[in-house]
């Protein structure tokens, strides 16, 4: 998995590339850890190009959900491919996260 990460001042955007698994989803942890340290309350992943996520990631992308929460921020979920909709909506945790079609409508949502 590889990260990319877009700062703007208390709002985040996270390219995530590849599988979110494993170890991988400590890191993505361990980046917005970092990210909420430095004041950071709203994060908008950019599934575009995310081609898997197992039970760990989910688990990630709820602990994050409830994190921002915690900070009084949000969590969006952008340009969800097919195969990461499937996973959210079999595993019912699709109505558990905000998805938009594209990274701007997610950051739009926010304000």
């Amino acid at each position: 998995m590889k990260l990319a990460f877009d700062d703007r001042d208390q709002l985040t955007v996270v390219r995530i590339i590849g599988e979110v698994t494993g170890g991988d989803a400590d890191r993505l942890r361990h980046e917005a850890t970092e990210r909420m340290a430095r004041k950071v309350r709203d994060f908008v992943l950019d599934l575009t190009e995310t081609e898997f996520i197992d039970s760990q990631g989910l688990e990630t992308l709820l602990w994050l959900q409830d994190a921002a929460i915690e900070r009084l921020g949000q969590t969006r979920l952008a340009a969800c491919p097919p195969n990461i909709d499937t996973i959210l909506d079999i595993t019912r945790l699709g109505n558990r996260f905000d998805r938009h079609r594209d990274v701007e409508s997610a950051i739009g949502s926010l304000r």
